[in-house]
């Protein structure tokens, strides 16, 4: 297959969890034999944090706004198999029609943010995506699952709507033998309706064991926040860093953002990220959660900075070890990169398929 891909970004991982997601899987599809191009805005803030600028297994394009990817990509877009566009592209409902429009392969649009998507159309904040647009695509694909994928096709006229969660690069993330340097920490660009959870489950138990170790990791975190003196910042880690900072940790903190937690059914990169590394992971609790860990086995669940501070205290070495070799035994079963190209794979074809019957 030929695959074109327009997604906000692949060669920054600054601020978005969008490019290790895509460098994943396009890299695993590509060994899947497919060629795939990677069209990408070229805005200044990745720009300036760029990564990746020239991933191995595909093409990338920078495109400097929409009147130059239609005069110069229209082909290219139009020749494709496949066309996908993904949330949070600049000017995406332009791009959206746009592809619709000159495209003869089939086209897909990729949800990586799919509860603030569904969020927006609720307001009528339609920044990348309109309801008029979904049925337009031939497929939705949800970082989301569970009753979601019913309302894309219900509710938004969606003629085809199937689950692609995030998933992990098991070459990137494995444990490791180094020593703690915290008892417990966290990872994520701040979010206002998250800052909330990391108060109540991590700060406030930072504030009640003035002697465990914690840390913080993420950008945007406004000046106005009082971190407690036995947590660490930092502001920025690069993918490549990740790993060694999940591995001197006892326990990670996983938070989900307050769309996600009302919808369910969505896991984070992030969680994976910790699980393939061995992590004991302690995480607030969303629906469908158990559908991808065993909670008391392969992952811990807080309510409160009581019950979090329980687990730090109370949960034995070999305990923790346990807990964190089954999420990661979970993970590597049923949820890496390898995986998610299989089963992007096995949509396409199908839906390819289902095309060429139609037309014939």
């Amino acid at each position: 297959m030929n695959i074109v891909v327009l997604g906000l970004s692949i060669t920054s991982s600054w601020g978005n969890g969008h490019a290790t997601t895509y460098r994943g899987l396009l890299r695993e599809f590509s060994r899947r034999g497919h060629h795939v191009v990677f069209l990408e805005r070229d805005v200044p803030w990745y720009a300036a944090q760029r990564d990746l600028p020239k991933p191995p297994y595909c093409q990338t394009i920078l495109y400097c706004d929409f009147d130059e990817l239609v005069q110069r990509y229209t082909a290219l877009v139009r020749d494709a198999d496949i066309v996908m566009v993904g949330s949070y592209v600049p000017e995406g409902v332009s791009v959206g029609h746009w592809v619709n429009d000159v495209a003869l392969g089939t086209t897909v649009f990729y949800d990586i943010d799919t509860p603030v998507t569904l969020s927006k159309l609720e307001r009528e904040d339609y920044e990348y995506l309109t309801p008029e647009l979904i049925p337009r695509f031939d497929l939705y694909l949800s970082f989301t699952g569970g009753p979601v994928l019913e309302t894309l096709q219900q509710r938004y006229a969606s003629p085809d709507a199937r689950p692609l969660y995030c998933s992990v690069d098991p070459e990137l993330y494995y444990p490791e033998g180094t020593g703690f340097q915290w008892d417990i920490g966290y990872m994520g660009t701040y979010s206002e309706d998250r800052q909330a959870g990391l108060d109540k489950l991590m700060l406030e138990a930072a504030r009640h064991w003035p002697h465990g170790g914690f840390v913080v990791a993420g950008p945007q975190y406004p000046d106005s926040i009082v971190w407690p003196k036995n947590v660490d910042r930092i502001e920025h880690l690069p993918p490549q860093e990740h790993r060694q900072f999940y591995n001197q940790q006892r326990f990670t903190l996983n938070l989900t953002r307050s769309d996600v937690r009302r919808l369910g059914y969505a896991p984070s990169v992030r969680l994976f990220e910790a699980a393939a590394c061995g992590v004991a992971i302690v995480s607030d609790h969303w629906p469908g959660i158990d559908n991808f860990f065993t909670p008391g086995r392969e992952i811990l669940i807080t309510y409160s900075s009581d019950e979090t501070l329980y687990y730090l205290h109370d949960t034995s070495p070999s305990q923790r070890r346990r807990i964190g070799q089954r999420a990661r035994q979970r993970v590597l079963q049923q949820h890496t990169a390898a995986h998610r190209a299989q089963e992007l794979e096995a949509y396409l074809l199908d839906k390819m398929t289902s095309r060429k019957r139609s037309i014939a």
